[in-house]
Formats: C-alpha cells, structure tokens, sequence
C-alpha cells in the first residue's frame, strides 16, 4: 500500500472523474468502489484509482469543500504529444490557469483546473529523467507565503525515507515575491515525490480540506506518532482528519480501515462507521472490537 495517498473531496462527481481521469492518463484503472452510509455526508461514494502507477482515492460527500489552485498535481510527461493530449482532455469543461505554451522552465506546458476545479500542471519534462509520473505541488499562498522551505524541511523531518532536492529561489527583482523564497522545491517523504512552491500575489484560495494527504498506519504505534506530529489545530481534529501548522490537511489512518469499511456485512460496515465518527484520533483497538461486534 502507498504510505501517503491523495484524497480528493468532491461534490457527487467522484465516480464520474473516476472514469474520466483513468480513461485519460493511459494504463489507468479504477481499483474500487465503495459506499459508506449513515455519515454526517449521508451516503457517500469512495472510488479508490490508480493514475500512472499511482493510488488516489475520490469521495463524493457533498459541497462543503471546493478544489483550488493551492494544491495541484504536476503531471510529468515524456513527448510533447502527451502534453497537448492531457491538455485537450483536462481543457474540456475546465479553465486555463496558465495557458499551454512554452516557458523558460520547459519547452511544453500549462497549468488548468478541470471541469471539476481540480488543478493539474502539464510539463514536458525534456532530458529531465522522471521517477514519478504525478506529483502532488503545494503552494503557499497568503498567511502562509514565505514559509514552503520551512514547510518541507519539516515534513522530511516527520516521515522517513525522505529528503529535499533541487530548490529554485525568487531574486531580488522579482516582486512581491520576497528575495530567498521558493519558486519551485522538489521533497520526497516515504519516497513518493512532492513538490512546494511560495506565492506573494494576491490569491483568493488557501489550502482547505478538499485535498488531503491520507497517511496509512500499520499500528497505534504510527497512529499515535503522525497525529502528535502533525496536528496543530484541534478545532479540525475529527474522524482522523487533521490540519498541520501550515494549514495543510492530513488523515492519520488504520490501513485495515477501507477493508472494515467495504466489508459485505453491512452489520460491521456500519459498527465501524459509527464507532469512526466518534473519534479525533482513530484508536485501533477500539475499531477492532466495533468490527467484531
């Protein structure tokens, strides 16, 4: 299982963007789907994919939280051909951020959100070798801007196997970016590569709960760990979710929780389900024994 997956909150559209998003990026496939009932969502859908190799999962769970540009997704590409193409694909409903074209830091790219709101970065990445095909880009935007270097030299230090790569700063003559800060920071945690990136101009967007970054915990051991690590604010502690200093959302999670969840006994599914809105962090032993009845 991957360490840290996507999970994109949206609307009722989960299923659909599902089918749209594997159709588009080739050698993709649905992995599951799921209904969860008896939520403060009412029934929602949970549709787990996998996009280049790797694992996101989709919930429709109704409008509370809207997709913005403070997290996007940096699709990188082989030939300028799968450029256009994804372009073409994600351009059908949606809007240009950044329109296609070519940039001083690669020959073929654009930035887009789809018809969805989701943002995607499409980038011809020339010699440049790619070890991971989508990868997950914060941007730092208003209370937070100036803070992306802080930001990932903490997440390094939190999760293991990880490091800081290649760090491009804005110079002195690049207003109202302040001189030092990031424009484009590469980082890895668990391995899985992420990328962040500072913003001084004036946005209408911060980071919020409809991207957050699921961390799969094999013990309360784990559990206990990232939660203690990661939460800053309690008021947004809830059913594992949590916000970090930064803003950033994460879900502290059991691995064994989507099986609980999907299991054919409605009877368990259930038990779980209600036992999980109980908490702020998840207790493992506790979900055990709700599954067990």
């Amino acid at each position: 299982m991957q360490k840290i997956t996507p999970f994109l909150w949206f609307d009722n559209e989960a299923g659909e963007a599902a089918k749209r998003y594997t159709a588009l990026f080739g050698g993709s496939k649905i992995k599951e789907t799921a209904l969860l009932h008896d939520t403060p969502s009412g029934t929602v859908e949970v549709v787990s994919v996998e996009l280049y190799g790797q694992e996101f999962t989709l919930m429709s769970a109704g409008p509370l939280f809207k997709f913005n540009p403070s997290v996007s997704f940096l699709v990188a590409c082989r030939t300028r051909e799968e450029v256009d193409e994804l372009w073409e694909g994600l351009s059908d409903g949606g809007t240009a951020l950044m329109e296609l074209g070519e940039y001083p830091f690669s020959e073929r790219y654009g930035w887009i959100q789809d018809r969805y709101g989701l943002s995607w970065q499409i980038m011809f990445m020339g010699e440049h070798p790619i070890t991971q095909r989508i990868i997950p880009t914060l941007m730092f935007v208003g209370a937070v801007c100036g803070k992306a270097e802080e930001a990932i030299n903490y997440y390094a230090s939190v999760f293991e196997n990880s490091q800081v790569g290649e760090v491009f700063r804005y110079g002195k003559d690049q207003a109202p970016d302040r001189e030092g800060t990031i424009i484009h920071a590469a980082f890895t945690l668990e391995g899985q590569e992420f990328a962040a990136m500072d913003s001084a101009h004036q946005h209408n967007f911060s980071f919020n709960e409809a991207i957050s970054f699921v961390v799969n915990c094999n013990t309360q051991e784990e559990i206990d760990y990232y939660w203690d690590k990661l939460s800053f604010d309690p008021n947004a502690e809830q059913c594992g979710w949590l916000k970090d200093r930064y803003s950033v959302s994460w879900q502290i999670v059991p691995a064994m929780l989507q099986d609980m969840l999907r299991d054919t006994d409605p009877g368990k599914a259930a038990r779980v389900t209600e036992a999980c809105l109980q908490m702020k962090k998840f207790d493992l032993a506790a979900l055990q024994r709700a599954y067990e009845g």
